[in-house]
């Protein structure tokens, strides 16, 4: 008696394209590799037709694959059927990059720092990859990471994020931007969580780093705040949507995930090297003290007294007879005498 494996749910049809472009696979690579036609993997990837028997079954293992690359290997090791720690980077950068740009977006109000903020939570992801990867929740671990990068203070201490943007085109959307921006950061990114990106309220709770309540007093605050700015988004249902139109007219485009993995490589062993030159030179400043500093201890000198109660030198006077008769014999037998020498003359 033969035991079938359970069926392997299928990721909505907009995702299947976006996880096979990210495994760097083409439409006909794919095709060749189940046995079905060009057409046939159409229709699996628009939602039109689905996948259905062995084929379907191999199908849907290999978007789950691609789903999550590194669940079932070690880190390092790439199995049968398996992604590659680059190729499974690869696709969750593929799948989140995009709409993280826009989220960052309407945290900062800025599209250089969402791109940047995108960045180098990806970076860090690829730093982490082997935590990242078993993490139950990849997206969320780099989400996480993303806001925090784009709602931190100290971007305006940077000369290139002093000056403001250009605001939005649209007289609607560039209300509601800066109605955002005029939230506190914990309230603007509880708003995004909530009600940009569709998460429910003990998920926004959890990644803000509130409990429940909190979060629910924040979401709410900020409802009314938005509400009182823009009357037209007191409906929950409308604030969605301008937020989502908001960050989809904007064009904001991610760099390429080779670009960013490299990019990330670099900055790790530039800082690599600083700590070890930092080291280095903390080792040779404490050996240089140690041979210099004295070891023993010197008395110092006692700072300089002027001597009291020293008579002056009393001043020269007139001689008196008995000095002056003295001086006349001495200069009369000057010449004279075994105690003192003349020069001969030849």
């Amino acid at each position: 008696m033969t035991t079938q494996s359970p069926a392997i749910p299928l990721p909505p049809p907009k995702e299947r394209r976006r996880l096979r472009e990210a495994a760097s696979l083409t439409q006909a690579q794919l095709a060749d590799r189940l046995g079905v036609s060009r057409a046939t993997m159409r229709a699996w990837e628009s939602g039109r037709r689905v996948p259905d028997g062995g084929r379907g079954q191999e199908y849907a293992a290999l978007l789950a694959a691609f789903a999550e690359p590194t669940a079932s290997q070690e880190p390092g090791r790439a199995g049968p059927g398996a992604l590659t720690p680059a190729q499974g980077f690869d696709a969750l950068y593929a799948f989140c990059a995009p709409a993280l740009v826009r989220q960052a977006y309407l945290l900062s109000g800025r599209r250089e720092l969402a791109r940047e903020a995108v960045e180098r939570a990806f970076q860090q992801a690829w730093q982490r990859w082997p935590e990242v990867a078993r993490d139950r929740d990849p997206a969320g671990w780099v989400r996480a990471v993303a806001y925090d990068c784009a709602l931190s203070p100290w971007h305006r201490f940077r000369p290139r994020y002093r000056n403001p943007e250009p605001p939005p085109a649209d007289p609607a959307d560039r209300a509601l931007l800066h109605a955002l921006l005029k939230l506190p950061p914990t309230y603007r990114r509880t708003l995004v969580l909530y009600d940009g990106v569709g998460l429910d309220l003990p998920e926004t709770a959890a990644e803000t780093e509130a409990s429940t309540p909190a979060a629910a007093s924040r979401l709410t605050h900020a409802r009314e705040a938005l509400a009182a700015a823009v009357p037209a988004l007191a409906d929950p249902a409308e604030l969605h949507r301008r937020l989502l139109e908001l960050a989809s007219a904007e064009r904001l485009g991610a760099a390429r995930p080779t670009v960013v993995r490299t990019v990330g490589e670099r900055r790790n062993v530039f800082w690599t090297r600083a700590a070890i030159a930092f080291t280095v030179t903390i080792i040779g400043a404490t050996t240089l003290t140690l041979r210099t500093a004295p070891n023993h201890y010197e008395a110092p000198l006692a700072p300089a007294q002027a001597v009291r109660g020293v008579p002056p030198p009393p001043a020269l006077g007139p001689l008196s007879p008995e000095e002056q008769a003295l001086r006349a014999k001495l200069r009369r037998k000057e010449a004279s005498g075994p105690e003192r020498l003349a020069p001969q003359s030849r």
